[in-house]
């Protein structure tokens, strides 16, 4: 990856809510600058000098920029990929985000890659594994992680520590942060009814970093809810979000959409209401 050095940054302005870039987007990003707090990218699709590692570099002139990994596979019983670490650090050095984050899952196993976020049973042994593997990367990249909770479709029946609990102990041992997936929370919580409020309550509030938004769908052949950040946020989603906001503070707010990609006003549009519930905490706050 080329050394050549770009100008700085902007830093997290007082709006909080950012979209994903994707790049059916980026062009009409990069003409019109509209407002927002921040563009997420994934990681892995800018590892390489590629046109759309320069279209970022122009954007992020003007935005600051989260990066969102979906590869390290902190999870997992083999250790990290040395390979792919570098590779997200020497990414990190050119763009300078603001945050970077990963997730509480694995994806890796013998040198193959696949193409899911797979979950982890929740127990001490795989509890010192993750921890040991977030604390490598810090250390590695010289940043501080934010670990996103992941959405629940089975559970293993040896887990022994509750979700929230287990990331809660994750950031004690290793000063990582979490990324705080209100959508994910309320899958799961549909999934497997639990309470979602009581999940954001077990969450420590100074490890929260970002928020996630995003939409779902019922499955047609099962009894649950599928994450898959193809339709715009709902109702209850948003309802479990301004309880977060009231928990966590105003915290740069990600509208997540993947799938049926919309057209960018769609997005924009969801921005500006999870940036009205954030000032809305703000305004009661100060009162």
């Amino acid at each position: 990856m080329s050394a050549r050095r770009d100008p700085s940054p902007p830093a997290l302005p007082n709006c909080c809510a950012g979209i994903g870039l994707r790049l059916p987007h980026a062009a009409e990003i990069a003409a019109t600058r509209p407002r927002l707090a921040f563009l997420e990218v994934h990681a892995e699709n800018y590892m390489a000098e590629t046109a759309a590692l320069d279209r970022l570099l122009e954007l992020r002139r003007d935005y600051p920029v989260s990066i969102h990994g979906v590869a390290l596979s902190l999870g997992s019983a083999e250790e990290i990929d040395r390979t792919h670490l570098g590779r997200l650090k020497g990414l990190i050095a050119r763009v300078e985000p603001v945050l970077v984050s990963e997730h509480l899952a694995w994806s890796a196993v013998g040198g193959a890659y696949l193409n899911e976020l797979l979950p982890l049973p929740y127990t001490e042994e795989c509890l010192d594994l993750f921890s040991r593997h977030v604390g490598e990367a810090q250390e590695a990249l010289g940043r501080r992680l934010l670990i996103e909770n992941p959405s629940s479709y089975l559970r293993f029946r040896h887990s022994t520590i509750p979700e929230a609990e287990f990331l809660s102990e994750t950031a004690r041992r290793t000063g990582c942060g979490i990324l705080c997936d209100v959508n994910n929370i309320y899958v799961s919580a549909t999934n497997f009814a639990f309470d979602p409020s009581a999940y954001l309550d077990a969450l420590p509030a100074r490890a929260i970093g970002e928020i996630h938004l995003a939409g779902h769908h019922a499955a047609e052949d099962a009894d649950m809810l599928i994450d898959d950040h193809g339709s715009r946020v709902t109702q209850p989603v948003w309802e479990l979000h301004a309880a977060a906001v009231r928990r966590f503070g105003p915290l740069p707010t990600l509208i997540e959409w993947d799938t049926n990609l919309p057209a960018l006003d769609v997005l924009l549009e969801e921005a500006r209401h999870a940036q009205a519930l954030a000032d809305e905490c703000r305004f009661f706050d100060a009162a």
